[in-house]
């Protein structure tokens, strides 16, 4: 991965900022970042487009033993731009 900026560990991941082809190694580390900071909740803006970059974070989400549940992020949570994550906790 190669992102010069340092985003905080707040639950908030936007991906307009990250290659896509990071997304494989991004998920799963920001999601286990989120675990060590106790944070379960979080919300993935991925964007609306075509739907690609969607379908692809809930590819990988679907692999990751540490997701309880995803979906769209609905009215005020970005709806179709941003997925909605809970961890198990």
């Amino acid at each position: 991965m190669n992102n010069s900026v340092e985003d905080p560990i707040d639950g908030t991941l936007d991906l307009h900022s990250f290659d896509p082809r990071d997304l494989d190694e991004l998920l799963p580390h920001y999601i286990a970042e989120c675990l060590t900071h106790g944070i379960y909740n979080l919300r993935i803006v991925h964007g609306k487009g075509r739907g690609v970059q969607r379908r692809r974070v809930h590819a990988i989400l679907k692999r990751l033993p540490e997701v309880d549940t995803f979906e769209p992020g609905g009215m005020g949570g970005g709806q179709w731009g941003a997925t909605l994550v809970t961890l198990h906790r």
